[in-house]
């Protein structure tokens, strides 16, 4: 059975009943799923059966109700303890547990090879997000570009939704890359607010200049892909990796004048430093990523 309508509203399994899993189950019974639902603790599968869901006694069983079955457990190893013994033929295997793409891609192959499509994905929302279009959230996927065409609207139920590649390792990549960068805002944000710490300064009066000033500079992650693309990491420059490093002697000194670590900061300038010393002044700071591609790198070597 296909779903290519509004009104389609396909039986569906999930594996997993905790925070999230239980997010995206309330999403899709709200819709007019009928869902199965199987988790390693009970009690927490049995709290949705008052909402409508189908409550199955082992993992087997609740991949054997349905043949679409979404995967949301602890992790990679959880996936494959969960399904060692179910029937995965004919089934459509959407694995949303967060893992690595050598995971997604490992997975990929083991799913195929008992018969099943497979799909990849990355959640970039939190439980609260769930089913709420104005939030933002989506989930990335990858991997069988067929799965996911025919299962669109279904998976769509829960939060937006973006295919990015036929590689089921392509899904974790993004996710974790995003993540990554969501990390190093937090570090700055973390080190702005320790900044002022000690001074008669309301972090509620600071923060909307914090949001702001992120907000304007976030836009350079698109002049940075424009120069990873190219290879021209000077194009367009207006503020150089030169006038940068030299400049941030201000910030270490004011982290000094504050009695502020400077441990969030100094990995990041010294990478800088790294790649002027290399000879790379009059480019912008996107090169540093050449530092950090250790596989490149290691190509690179004599």
């Amino acid at each position: 059975m296909t779903d290519t309508t509004a009104d389609a509203r396909i039986p569906l399994t999930v594996l997993g009943a905790g925070a999230m899993g239980t997010a995206l189950v309330r999403a899709w019974l709200a819709a007019g799923h009928p869902v199965t639902v199987w988790n390693r603790t009970p009690a927490r599968a049995e709290a949705l059966a008052a909402q409508g869901a189908t409550v199955a006694g082992s993992a087997a069983e609740a991949v054997s109700a349905s043949r679409l079955v979404i995967a949301c457990l602890l992790d990679d190893a959880s996936v494959g303890a969960a399904l060692d013994g179910a029937d995965l033929t004919g089934r459509d295997l959407v694995n949303l547990t967060t893992g690595t793409p050598a995971e997604g891609r490992a997975r990929a192959v083991w799913a195929t090879e008992r018969g099943a499509r497979f799909l990849g994905g990355g959640i970039m929302a939190v439980p609260p997000m769930i089913g709420s279009p104005e939030s933002g959230g989506h989930v990335l996927y990858s991997g069988s570009a067929d799965l996911f065409e025919e299962h669109r609207e279904t998976l769509a139920v829960p939060a937006g939704t973006r295919f990015v590649g036929t590689d089921p390792g392509f899904a974790a990549l993004h996710d974790v890359a995003l993540l990554s960068a969501m990390y190093g805002m937090f570090a700055g944000m973390a080190h702005a607010f320790a900044l002022i710490g000690p001074e008669d300064v309301d972090p509620r009066d600071f923060a909307p200049l914090l949001v702001s000033w992120l907000g304007a500079m976030s836009g350079s992650a698109h002049q940075a892909a424009e120069h990873l693309a190219s290879g021209d990491y000077g194009k367009g420059v207006v503020s150089n990796l030169a006038m940068q490093v030299a400049g941030s002697a201000t910030l270490l000194r004011t982290a000094e004048e504050q009695q502020v670590s400077t441990e969030l900061l100094t990995p990041y300038l010294a990478l800088m430093e790294r790649r002027l010393a290399e000879g790379h002044g009059e480019e912008d700071t996107t090169g540093v990523v050449e530092l950090l591609n250790l596989r490149r790198a290691a190509t690179d070597r004599p």
